[in-house]
């Protein structure tokens, strides 16, 4: 059960467009992660969705005034990143889902994206790819930025020159950036993906271009869905039990609002899926 002076409720803003959530579906399976754990305690999710992290550190000030969530749970960690510094003064206990915060005594629950980069450039590698590019998620979120890192370092280690073009996680992205890649003098023959919304876009786009998957270009999602698992040909992906997750970050959560020391926890780690997408590289 809540504690006495529970409000009964632990909150999760999220800065994206409302269409990019309803489309994705990481965060839905995220949030069922969470709720499953917090319902066992007589807690729920607070779920607000906006438009910039302006409308964001907003929200916070609010339910810190009003005194409407016990906890909060802070995700997509940016580069130079303020809201951790505006959670602190304004006293919301906070559970930071990726990269503690440094300066801070946030708790987190921690992300190897690195390692996962490394695996999925390995299996693309051993397949004998040398011309790979990646469709990335937004620059300035951290697991982004340690994710390229992986990569340029995987691929300079291997002798390889990888193309990387950010995107926002749309199908549009996907799409649009996909096709600049396939128009390409020299295309690529493996493509990685930050999410599957984009990797099942750049497999239609691939189809539409008459780029034959997977012999003559390999693709490799990120977070494993039913998506991925529908397409035709199913994606390889690098996949996480994204709904675990979510209960590692609730049962944090319930550490922080009960005032007991907050255990060190990680996401599951991501492991390569290999399905229908990925092959060994055309030969010239």
């Amino acid at each position: 059960m809540a504690a006495p002076d529970s409000v009964g409720a632990v909150g999760l803003v999220l800065a994206r467009p409302a269409r990019l959530l309803g489309a994705e579906p990481f965060f839905m399976e995220f949030i069922a992660g969470i709720e499953e754990r917090l319902t066992e305690r007589g807690l729920s999710v607070l779920l607000h969705v906006v438009g910039t992290h302006d409308a964001e550190t907003t929200a916070y000030r609010r339910w810190a005034a009003r005194h409407l969530v016990d906890a909060v749970l802070l995700v997509n960690r940016t580069a130079d990143d303020p809201r951790p510094a505006v959670l602190r003064e304004i006293g919301l206990p906070t559970i930071v889902v990726g990269e503690p915060a440094a300066g801070t005594d946030m708790p987190a629950v921690r992300s190897d994206d690195a390692g996962a980069m490394e695996e999925a450039l390995a299996h693309l590698l051993d397949l004998g790819h040398r011309r790979i590019a990646r469709i990335s998620g937004p620059e300035s979120l951290l697991h982004t930025r340690a994710r390229t890192a992986a990569l340029l370092a995987g691929c300079s280690a291997a002798g390889v020159e990888p193309v990387v073009l950010e995107g926002d996680y749309s199908e549009e992205s996907g799409a649009k950036l996909t096709a600049a890649l396939l128009g390409r003098e020299q295309r690529p023959t493996a493509i990685l993906y930050d999410n599957d919304v984009m990797a099942v876009a750049g497999l239609n786009t691939a189809k539409e271009f008459g780029v034959a998957v997977p012999d003559e270009l390999s693709l490799v999602a990120w977070d494993d869905s039913t998506l991925c698992r529908l397409a035709t040909p199913a994606l390889t992906t690098m996949s996480v039990d994204v709904h675990q997750f979510g209960t590692s970050v609730a049962e944090s959560v319930l550490e922080l609002i009960d005032g007991t020391p907050v255990a060190e926890r990680w996401s599951p780690a991501a492991a390569l899926v290999q399905r229908g997408t990925s092959a060994p590289a055309p030969t010239p």
